[in-house]
């Protein structure tokens, strides 16, 4: 309730003011409304005869003018008061304004300046300049805007996440506020714990965890890394994200990375690969593929080899990946595959997945495609106690030998797909020997799939049921799927772009970023089986306010959108988190007032 000073005599406001203007207000109120003389006036006033005329005078002079205001009294205009005494913040929001900045674009890069605007502020200045409503650009149009802007935009130094002072605040606006959604799984799974096992490289002022998170956080957003385009590295939530105040320069992502070597990757991939395990992620298959990761320098000096995305060889490194096909992570990736070792990628893959004594008795098929490896290491498989899965190459006398099966001996087999419903193909299967393959194989011949020369599937396992084998295959087309997404999405192919990174080492943080996604999506109903591009738009794609507070305490507050209300359900079950490479602090995430 609002004390009051008892003692106070209200009256002698009016009765004896203090203030010039006040007293020049009430003696004029004297002459003009109550008839007093100017006499009069001055000596109930003090004022002598002729400061009274004089103030009659101007007062009247203020009032007839055409540009009249009223001397004395000024109305209080609402809203916040101007701070740009100078001109410059105006200055800066219009050049900006000019050369196609959003707002929210504006908002970020007037933020690394340390203008303290609101996206209120800046509309207000835009259309006050009388601009228009920007049309719809795509992704390269933003990008050449920003990349053209003169001068160029400077962001701050990156460090570690400072915490307010006591009783004070920080807030601030993120066009990716919605990225802060993974951090919980990145604890639910204990993949901090992990990078900060690894044997990755830190320095003083970047921990491990950061560095590692700071690739991640690029791979998330779907930026692509245009060392130009560098209006991600003043967004302040990405730089929360990887417990930084802003993401470091584009020279320090490619002055990192070569200091990664291959153990360091491997090691980090095992880490990871236990961590699939103890969660109960990996199937007991694994899909093995191999991509072309294509080389755009001017020099030749990668090998020639088959890239499915552009239907032609070009010089390319040669990559591998496996895929669980229950979960769809990826659980191994290498690009030193050269084609005088790449028919002993598969048994490699064992040796990886064997050096954890947990997954011995775990993994029980693999599946790759017909030119994947050789029938001596098929052998070796077989030998190991491996089961596979793998298509047999047609040779003109064994396209003969299945014309001439009659059709009493084929059967009919329903296969079930992955959205609840079924397929029916024509079988036959048979057991034969093969060359350099110690032992019988089985080989299942399959008709009406789609294709105008029947598939030959080939396996050491005689008791799977028809139906399973087919299925087991068809999908490893899966992996198939996702390579292609990590070259559309997480710009896998993009190895010579103005960050410099080594490739080995950009596929390692890929795998990761792609697990985490499947990660993320997993948890919502329905969006399982959703690309990582739909996700990121669905979810990810959300811009916000970020307030931190000095009791370690951040509030996410997210736009509104369609998909809103799921992922806050979502996050709210990881409302008591703590995440340690932000000095602890425990984030809540809600709604913004806006869309």
């Amino acid at each position: 309730m609002l004390k009051t000073n008892p003692n106070i005599d209200y009256s002698s406001y009016f009765t004896e003011p203090s203030l010039a203007a006040h007293k020049q207000y009430l003696a004029l109120r004297k002459f003009f409304a109550d008839g007093y003389t100017a006499d009069q006036v001055a000596k109930e006033c003090g004022y002598s005869r002729h400061t009274v005329y004089s103030m009659v005078r101007d007062f009247k002079e203020k009032m007839g003018g055409s540009d009249s205001e009223d001397p004395f009294f000024k109305e209080n205009k609402t809203g916040r008061k101007p701070i740009d005494h100078k001109g410059e913040i105006e200055e800066t929001v219009i050049n900006l304004r000019k050369k196609y900045f959003s707002v929210p674009d504006i908002l970020i890069a007037t933020d690394a300046m340390g203008f303290d605007l609101t996206i209120y502020s800046i509309e207000k200045i835009i259309k006050d300049a009388g601009f228009a409503r920007l049309p719809r650009r795509d992704k390269q149009f933003k990008s050449d805007a920003v990349s053209s802007y003169e001068p160029k935009l400077t962001a701050p130094i990156s460090c570690h996440l400072p915490l307010p002072e006591p009783d004070e605040t920080d807030e601030f606006s993120s066009q990716l506020a919605g990225l802060l959604c993974v951090m919980p799984y990145i604890v639910k799974y204990g993949i901090d714990k992990a990078i900060d096992g690894s044997p990755y490289p830190e320095t003083k002022v970047i921990s491990r965890v950061s560095s590692i998170l700071s690739f991640v956080a690029l791979k998330l957003s779907n930026v692509k890394r245009y060392s130009a385009d560098d209006i991600w590295c003043m967004d302040r939530g990405l730089g929360l994200f990887a417990g930084l105040n802003v993401l470091p320069k584009a020279a320090w992502f490619s002055a990192y990375s070569s200091a990664v070597t291959r153990d360091m990757n491997i090691s980090f991939l095992k880490s990871l690969h236990s961590i699939w395990l103890e969660n109960s992620l990996l199937s007991d298959t694994a899909n093995l593929d191999f991509t072309a990761i294509p080389y755009w320098g001017d020099d030749d000096p990668f090998e020639n080899n088959w890239s499915g995305k552009r239907g032609k060889a070009l010089a390319s490194i040669q990559a591998v990946l496996a895929q669980d096909p229950e979960s769809g992570l990826i659980c191994y990736g290498d690009t030193t595959v050269r084609h005088d070792r790449e028919d002993d990628v598969v048994i490699e893959f064992l040796d990886f997945y064997h050096s954890d004594m947990r997954a011995d008795k775990h993994l029980k098929y693999i599946v790759f495609d017909s030119k994947f490896t050789t029938y001596q290491n098929l052998s070796k498989l077989n030998g190991r106690g491996i089961k596979f899965i793998t298509v047999r190459r047609r040779s003109k006398t064994l396209v003969g030998h299945i014309g001439s099966i009659e059709d009493s001996r084929w059967k009919k087999v329903i296969v079930e797909r992955e959205n609840g419903k079924h397929r029916t193909v024509t079988v036959h299967e048979e057991y034969d020997t093969i060359k350099d393959y110690d032992g019988t194989i089985r080989q299942v011949f399959i008709k009406d799939n789609g294709k105008t020369k029947p598939a030959i599937l080939m396996t050491n396992d005689f008791k799977i049921p028809l139906a399973d084998l087919i299925q087991k295959y068809a999908r490893r087309w899966l992996v198939e799927t996702e390579i292609a997404e990590h070259i559309d999405f997480f710009h896998l192919n993009r190895n010579s772009s103005g960050i410099v990174v080594k490739v080995d080492f950009d596929l390692t943080m890929t795998i990761l970023a792609h697990n985490l996604y499947k990660l993320f999506c997993k948890d919502f109903d329905g969006y399982s089986h959703c690309e990582a591009q739909t996700i990121f738009n669905k979810f990810i794609s959300a811009p916000g306010q970020i307030r931190l507070d000095d009791k370690r305490q951040i509030t996410v507050r997210l736009k509104r959108k369609r998909s809103l209300p799921i992922l806050l359900e979502q996050m709210s079950t990881f409302k008591d988190l703590s995440y340690t490479w932000i000095n602890g602090c425990n984030i809540h995430f809600g709604a913004d007032s806006t869309t």
